[in-house]
């Protein structure tokens, strides 16, 4: 697990590093990054702006996209123990009433594994390989020299100042180190003007089942995890915003069939104790790197929840980016930064706009698109709808250091 230390001390450890590195955001993409770093014989300074026992957040559907990184950090065996395989996924219509159900396994397992996890229990297993953070921590400025990024931190309202060779930001779809770097007409959003509402249910008897009800004006949708389910009850934002339990009772008078599991997941959403609210946006950055310092995960390019993919390419990203850094001399630096972002953009870019896409079917308020979207699930296959994912699991790219960019792994 991952080590609480004083920011001095990491600093002490990152001064005699050949590549001296700032980590700043202990998400997926950052603590992904971090610990293949660690396995290169460095100690980048990891840094964290929550506290250490943040919420630990929503469900995550992760894509094999993740199975390269966590098998280079000795980690998939942490990872299948703490997760749960998603064979099946059912699509119900507007009514609640089942309308087809896929096997994702048969789907998706020629290429890795598809399996469900919160994301607390992801950052448990990304953290397992060890390793030190500080947590309260943010920068507050970044000033470039032709042979330095010279960074001021704030941890816990005292200033520290480091000079780094590589500064990585991957402090999330907000990132306030982002906005040192890139001016405001430089960060574009997609909005889809909807909500959603985030909470858990018990586990039931189908821990190996996510299912969606694509309503009029309401997206139902439960994802099982380990001992778990995760539920989100998404509409306009102007109707969510009211609150958790009159949004739900309106998404609830619209449906004909409940069974068990809905049922738990309405009220859960509704009564529990852990709901939170989702504005359903993205983000896109008009560069990556700037000098020494370069966006990775959400900061770069968040993602809406749609096709639940953002965490498993967040990884991707930092192991190709790890990769792209393997080996190379503080003065290499800006070099191997737009190497990284010519290689890995356009990949990210193609799967952001498949779940804004996929955005523009799912939350709909027309009851006449809803009646024509459930007759066409009658009749699609999924895989027409998860093909531009499966393209993305046959051009992989190799995250293995000294590996050429431009090399694919197989699917």
């Amino acid at each position: 697990m991952l080590e609480h230390a004083s920011l001095g001390r990491q600093l002490e450890a990152v001064a005699s590093d050949r590549l001296r590195v700032l980590v700043v955001g202990a998400g997926a993409a950052g603590l992904t990054l971090a610990q293949l770093l660690r396995r290169q014989g460095l100690h980048p300074v990891l840094v964290e702006k929550a506290a250490p026992d943040a919420a630990a957040g929503y469900m995550l559907a992760l894509m094999p996209l993740a199975d390269p990184v966590l098998d280079t950090l000795g980690a998939m065996d942490a990872y299948l123990s703490h997760s749960t395989p998603m064979r099946r996924y059912r699509i119900r219509g507007r009514h609640g009433q089942p309308l087809r159900e896929y096997p994702m396994d048969r789907l998706l397992s020629e290429a890795g594994h598809y399996r469900g996890i919160s994301r607390g229990a992801l950052m448990d297993v990304l953290a397992s390989p060890g390793g030190a953070v500080t947590h309260h921590t943010t920068v507050t400025a970044i000033e470039q020299t032709p042979t330095a990024a010279h960074v001021t931190l704030d941890a816990r309202g005292h200033s520290y100042a480091g000079a780094f060779d590589l500064v990585v930001a991957a402090d999330g779809l907000h990132s306030t180190t982002r906005q040192l770097l890139l001016g405001p007409t430089e960060v574009s959003t997609y909005d889809t003007d909807w909500g959603g509402w985030v909470g858990w249910a018990e586990a039931d008897a189908e821990p190996d089942l996510g299912w969606e009800i694509w309503g009029t004006g309401a997206f139902i949708g439960t994802y099982p995890v380990k001992d778990r389910v995760g539920v989100i009850v998404c509409g306009p934002r102007d109707a969510t915003r009211r609150g958790p339990r009159p949004f739900v009772a309106r998404a609830r008078a619209g449906l004909d069939e409940v069974d068990a599991r809905l049922e738990r997941a309405l009220h859960q959403v509704a009564y529990g104790d852990e709901t939170y609210f989702w504005p359903l946006t993205d983000c896109r950055a008009a560069r990556w790197t700037d000098g020494r310092v370069v966006l990775l995960g959400d900061a770069a390019a968040g993602f809406l929840p749609t096709a639940g993919i953002g965490a498993c390419v967040a990884m991707e990203s930092a192991g190709v980016l790890g990769a792209h850094l393997a080996g190379a001399t503080p003065d290499e630096v800006p070099r191997r930064l737009r190497g990284y972002e010519r290689a890995q953009r356009p990949r990210v870019e193609a799967a952001q706009a498949n779940s804004r896409g996929l955005a523009k079917l799912m939350f709909r308020g027309s009851h006449a698109y809803s009646v024509a979207r459930d007759l066409a699930f009658r009749r699609a296959p999924l895989e027409a709808a998860i093909r531009p994912i499966r393209r993305l699991l046959r051009t992989r790219p190799s995250i293995t250091p000294g590996v050429r960019q431009g090399d694919r792994t197989p699917g």
